[in-house]
């Protein structure tokens, strides 16, 4: 049910964005900062976007947006990493896969602006996303088990045991057998349709649904 706390976290919402559209000077340093230091940009979106989209999906599960213990501090410094790892498979994937097609077919690569997009999405979401969303869910788990401390980073992750004991048949058959050609397929095709600025952004706001769909998964 909505309540109060809703409100404010949607208003917060707004209010992280609504400046950058009405404010021309907000516009370009966004702008200036994501073209001069787009690692850090990557960092910063995916930190506060996709852990809000963490949040959001638990207040589905659970009811609330937090516990002592979900780490939403840790999380947010793993989302940042992944997002400058999601940064680089963005710029090997845009030019790559162009210049696979046209080794493939000269010109194949430059023929139809969406066919290109869908096709470095499909490559994109195929090799890179399985990796990176098992590597998310590894970290989510070393997170929880260290009782959602930050220095809990700072300890070795037991890769290992916690791939033995993960729910793969989740993990498979809704996280990745139906999200990646049902959601993040179609939806990476919009994102290469994008200025190239806009990417990484649009990429941390499509966390927030990301962790709607997790949240749903883990009601399975």
């Amino acid at each position: 049910m909505f309540n109060t706390k809703d409100f404010v976290v949607l208003l917060l919402l707004v209010g992280l964005f609504l400046p950058f559209i009405l404010i021309p000077s907000w516009y370009h340093f966004f702008e200036s900062f994501t073209f001069h230091y787009p690692l850090l940009a990557s960092f910063i979106k995916f930190a506060v976007l996709a852990t809000w989209g963490e949040s959001i999906g638990l207040r589905i599960r659970t009811g609330q947006y937090n516990y002592k213990g979900f780490g939403l501090l840790p999380r947010a410094v793993v989302w940042g990493f992944l997002g400058m790892g999601i940064y680089m498979a963005f710029v090997i994937f845009s030019q790559g896969t162009p210049a696979f097609l046209n080794a493939v077919v000269p010109g194949l690569g430059n023929y139809h602006i969406v066919l290109t997009a869908f096709a470095i999405s499909t490559a994109m979401n195929l090799i890179f996303a399985p990796v990176m969303m098992t590597l998310h869910k590894i970290t989510d788990t070393h997170i929880i088990n260290n009782g959602g401390r930050l220095a809990g980073l700072l300890k070795p992750i037991p890769f290992v045991h916690i791939l033995k004991t993960m729910d793969w048949q989740t993990h498979w058959n809704f996280v990745l057998k139906k999200t990646i050609p049902l959601f993040w397929i179609p939806a990476h095709t919009i994102t290469f349709l994008l200025p190239e600025q806009f990417r990484v952004l649009f990429a941390a706001i499509l966390g927030i649904v990301l962790g709607v769909i997790l949240a749903f998964a883990n009601k399975k």
